[in-house]
């Protein structure tokens, strides 16, 4: 299952982020984003989510959330 499908306040282990941008990749894993780490989709709006990933609040887009598996 991808983040885009996640149910709002659970916290899910990020089991794989599956792009094939380098430079995507390594922003997400600047932000805490990779694989055994805890996140959290806080809210979602317009095709967009809140995510909780360590100390940190994020927004991202669909196709971002699409990427991170759970």
């Amino acid at each position: 299952m991808n983040l885009k499908n996640a149910i709002e306040g659970k916290e899910y282990i990020i089991r794989a982020i599956e792009t094939d941008d380098e430079e995507l990749n390594a922003f997400l894993f600047s932000l805490g984003c990779y694989s055994g780490e805890p996140i959290t989709v806080v809210s979602r709006r317009r095709g967009s989510c809140t995510v909780s990933i360590k100390d940190g609040r994020y927004n991202i887009d669909e196709q971002l959330a699409e990427a991170i598996l759970v």
